[in-house]
């Protein structure tokens, strides 16, 4: 039986934070990753404005800054004819970082865990694949895995088991956590379309039209293109052929013409199944859930990096106390509940309100294109530039962001990359 004081489970965003700022704490932690790398398509690469502040209170902005990132400054909304509406103005946000910095995840990964190697108590494993849980009565004390290059299957004891394992996650089915399944009204295709120089889009952009909608990331040398559909309509529209999406695509951002090409197959097009929904309770004695392994989150404005990360800090700040000294009660970890609750649930209601009053119409609706108006509130904010600092607070930093504990805190740090 291997042993440690905390084991999270998954090396994404949340638990490679949690991990990292634990060990700083003096807390003997280990990550495990079932992938034998960081690399993998379309996964959330927004980090955003109090991501950034964290990596500066860590020591890390310096060496963030060498990942190859865009940064991006205002969201827009495209419009008939061309025309755009800024949605969201970073530039207005309080604080250093005006920005999101969109960066590919497993660089930002890889950052994290080098960064870890650094800190003695930071061990983070791959290939490692977490297949159970092992329990003492009704207390959780460890897991059980099988390493995915030679099959061998072990368990590992720990004083604290964190779920960090996702909106699919094996930990969270295995306690059987009661959940509030909230629904959506969209799925999304996620692909991607070569960028030009001469495009006029710097920022993110949607173009939201009746029976469709679609959203740009700019990166280097291509758009990263999110294409919402009808909740359940995937294999309908896959039967069609990849001439119908191309089709679909130009309708709804004409100027992207020249470049459909590229999709190549429907199978370009990768499914994210979209859910909401969020856990009565994060956890039972001795395992707690944090991320989208708590709360899975809709694609709407990209937060669910953001709220995972702030979910790892709060967890670190809370519970290293606890952990170091070796008692971590069920009343410890209903704290780290308690402390999030309230930014989850206004970000998830901000985005059950944008599912029901505008991208549940839009996609259910039978009018054309150009037929298609532009929303009131945008029109508002075109008038009052101000209130694009709203949206750009909610998005890029939210309620009640959280910076690191001081005993996490460094001076900037080189970060030898491998």
């Amino acid at each position: 039986m291997e042993r440690t004081t905390c084991l999270v489970v998954g090396g994404g965003p949340a638990g490679m934070v949690l991990g990292l700022l634990l060990a700083r704490g003096g807390v003997e932690v280990t990550v495990l990753e079932k992938h034998s790398d960081f690399l993998r398509d379309f996964r959330g690469d927004t980090v955003h404005a109090s991501t950034l502040t964290l990596m500066d209170e860590l020591g890390l902005g310096p060496a963030f800054e060498q990942v190859p990132h865009q940064d991006v400054d205002k969201i827009e909304a495209l419009l008939d004819g061309g025309r755009k509406a800024t949605i969201a103005d970073l530039r207005r946000l309080p604080g250093a970082n005006k920005r999101i910095a969109m960066v590919p995840q497993w660089d930002f990964l890889d950052l994290l865990a080098d960064a870890g190697k650094l800190e003695p108590a930071f061990h983070l494993r791959m290939n490692t694949e977490v297949t159970g849980i092992t329990k003492s009565g009704n207390k959780v004390t460890g897991v059980q895995y099988r390493d995915r290059v030679d099959g061998h299957e072990g368990e590992i004891s720990a004083d604290l088991v964190v779920a960090a394992d996702g909106r699919s996650s094996i930990l969270r089915a295995a306690v059987d956590l009661p959940v509030y399944q909230f629904g959506a009204p969209m799925d999304v295709w996620w692909f991607r379309l070569p960028r030009k120089e001469s495009d006029a889009i710097k920022g993110g952009a949607g173009r939201f039209s009746a029976g469709s909608a679609m959203v740009l990331i700019p990166r280097n040398e291509y758009f990263q293109c999110a294409f919402l559909i009808r909740k359940g309509t995937d294999q309908q529209l896959r039967a069609e052929g990849v001439e119908k999406f191309r089709e679909r695509v130009v309708t709804l951002i004409p100027w992207l013409a020249d470049r459909v090409d590229h999709i190549r197959s429907i199978d370009d097009a990768k499914l994210l199944d979209v859910k909401l929904d969020r856990l009565r309770q994060w956890h039972v004695d001795g395992l707690l859930c944090i991320g989208d392994a708590a709360h899975a989150m809709s694609p709407v404005g990209g937060v669910g990096i953001n709220l995972a990360v702030q979910d790892a800090v709060a967890a670190a700040r809370l519970l290293a106390k606890p952990l170091r000294q070796g008692v971590v009660t069920s009343r410890a970890l209903a704290k780290v509940r308690r402390r999030r609750l309230f930014p989850t649930v206004v970000i998830q209601t901000v985005q059950r309100i944008i599912h029901r009053l505008f991208l549940g119409r839009k996609l259910n609706s039978t009018e054309t294109v150009s037929s298609s108006g532009t929303p009131f509130m945008l029109k508002v904010a075109q008038r009052l530039p101000f209130l694009q600092a709203v949206p750009a607070y909610v998005i890029a930093i939210g309620p009640r962001p959280e910076h690191a504990p001081e005993f996490a805190r460094r001076k900037p740090q080189t970060i030898v990359r491998s």
